[in-house]
């Protein structure tokens, strides 16, 4: 079985009651919200990690104000054109002050919108778990720094590959 790990960085940014969030295309072309962030580049530090993500997705510049918590989750994926995929993904989740920039939507990128969301409509959207879980921690802010929930790896099975 191969191996495969991924680290990423996600920011949660709420100014007035409003959340900063991206919406990406989704699995059979339903568009799913996700926290703005993403996959930290071969030695890149996951401060600026999250800080160059948020910026490519919504033009937005941040300033780290804290760091949330951090989410584990590990799936195996079958076997399609050889062995299986034993992953695991590690996320930080980081909460993020805006000090520059403007709002705008990513081209060419993995995101193809960006804008503020109510708090109160964010259970309403279609998205990703771990829209969720940074908002959980931003509300909780466990001194463990992790939400636990229900499921394998803190979550349903299903949802552990998002």
């Amino acid at each position: 079985m191969r191996r495969n790990l991924r680290v990423a960085a996600y920011a949660v940014v709420v100014r007035d009651g409003q959340f900063l969030l991206a919406r990406s295309p989704g699995p059979g072309g339903v568009p799913e919200w996700v926290l703005p962030g993403g996959g930290m580049e071969h030695g890149e530090d996951p401060y600026d990690t999250v800080r160059r993500e948020v910026e490519e997705e919504t033009g937005y510049h941040i300033e780290v104000t804290g760091l949330l918590g951090v989410d584990s989750t590990r799936r195996t994926f079958p076997a399609r054109f050889g062995r299986a995929v034993d992953h695991h993904g590690v996320r930080l989740v980081y909460e993020g002050r805006i000090t520059g920039g403007a709002l705008r939507n990513e081209i060419g990128g993995s995101t193809e919108l960006a804008a503020w969301q109510p708090l109160e409509t964010v259970p309403d959207l279609v998205r990703v778990r771990m829209v969720d879980i940074g908002l959980r921690l931003w509300r909780e802010r466990p001194a463990a720094g992790r939400v636990d929930t229900p499921g394998e790896g803190g979550r349903p099975p299903e949802m552990n590959a998002k």
